[in-house]
């Protein structure tokens, strides 16, 4: 494994899941020091080599992911990348699902986002450089049967990636999204047991594209929502 992100330290949202611990490892044996933060408690083995954990942290409320972001420069150094992992998913058909649920998908995938987003730039614009990361999906691109309020809130991230990427663009700072098919995590496997599970996307391939966009190599890259899909 290259040491591309040495010295690099990163801060990953949503960093107790399964994405979330796969982004890390990735990272860590790229030579990164890696923050997680994540709104549920540290729960599982630790991963090797972590920098910091911070849990019970309310990521979609602006001062609670300052204050966040305050603790790791404080740990750390300030953060020279940040990967917003947090999300969540619901399937429900527009006719048969609650109005309630675009509001709890737009807050979990996109109001997660932006907030970590904001709370991420003064310590990246000090820096004069930085990389930012954020995790859409597929279905932003076509929604099908049942995926509206959560495809919406995605195609929600890919808008803020645009629109940040232009902002930042003379700045230092890119600003890019993966936008995975399926990911074969054990909820996944659950939900999905008949599937085709050799189709899906690791955990592990769509985080060496996370490593790539957070590294020099993809110095030129910003503005972009790459499609992982594996074989979906």
């Amino acid at each position: 494994m290259s040491d591309r992100l040495a010295s690099r330290i990163i801060v990953i949202t949503g960093g107790f899941g399964a994405l979330g611990r796969a982004v890390a490892e990735r990272l860590i044996a790229e030579g990164a020091s890696v923050a997680l933060l994540d709104r549920a408690a540290p729960s599982g083995a630790p991963v090797p080599g972590l920098a910091l954990a911070l849990g019970g942290i309310e990521l979609g409320q602006e001062a609670a992911c300052q204050a966040a972001y305050t603790q790791v420069r404080e740990a750390l150094g300030a953060p020279d990348g940040i990967v917003n992992v947090a999300g969540g998913f619901t399937w429900e058909t527009v006719e048969g699902g609650a109005l309630a649920s675009w509001d709890r998908m737009y807050d979990t995938n996109l109001r997660t986002a932006v907030a970590s987003c904001r709370a991420a730039l003064p310590h990246l614009l000090a820096r004069g450089a930085g990389r930012i990361v954020n995790v859409g999906a597929a279905a932003a691109q076509k929604a099908g049967m049942g995926m509206g309020a959560y495809a919406a809130s995605k195609a929600g991230v890919m808008r803020l990636t645009e629109a940040l990427a232009e902002e930042l663009k003379d700045r230092g700072i890119t600003v890019n999204a993966v936008l995975p098919s399926i990911i074969d995590t054990p909820a996944n496997r659950a939900d999905m047991p008949d599937a085709d599970h050799a189709r899906w996307v690791t955990p592990d391939k769509l985080a060496a594209v996370i490593a790539f966009l957070l590294s020099d190599e993809a110095s030129a890259l910003t503005g972009a929502c790459i499609p992982v899909n594996g074989r979906v």
